[in-house]
C-alpha cells in the first residue's frame, strides 16, 4: 500500500541545506516526490510511500538538518502523483 502526504515546514528552513537533506532522507527511505522552497521562506514537501516508512519521514521533517528550527508541520493526505524519484525544484 502507498501514501501520499504534502508537507509545508515552517520556521528556519531556507538556507540551512533543509531541500539536500530532505532529498537524502527520502532516498535512503525510498520515498518517492519532490522538495522546493516557498517564495514566503517555508519549504513544501510531496512525499509517497509506505505509510510507516512516511510516518518516520514525517518525525525527520519535525527536526530536518541541524541548522534548521522548525516552527510548524502541516501535513496532509491526497491522491498519488506516482512520482517516480524523490527531486529538488
Amino acid at each position: 500500500m502507498v501514501r501520499h502526504i504534502s508537507i509545508l515546514v515552517t520556521g528556519k528552513v531556507q538556507g540551512v541545506f533543509f531541500r539536500a537533506t530532505t532529498k537524502a532522507k527520502a532516498d535512503e527511505l525510498g520515498i518517492k516526490g519532490f522538495v522546493r522552497n516557498q517564495p514566503d521562506g517555508r519549504v513544501y514537501i510531496e512525499a509517497e510511500g509506505d505509510p510507516v516508512v512516511l510516518s518516520a519521514f514525517e518525525f525527520w521533517c519535525t527536526t530536518g538538518p541541524t541548522r534548521a528550527r522548525i516552527e510548524h508541520l502541516d501535513v496532509i493526505g491526497g491522491d498519488l502523483k506516482f512520482y517516480s524519484d524523490f527531486s529538488i525544484q
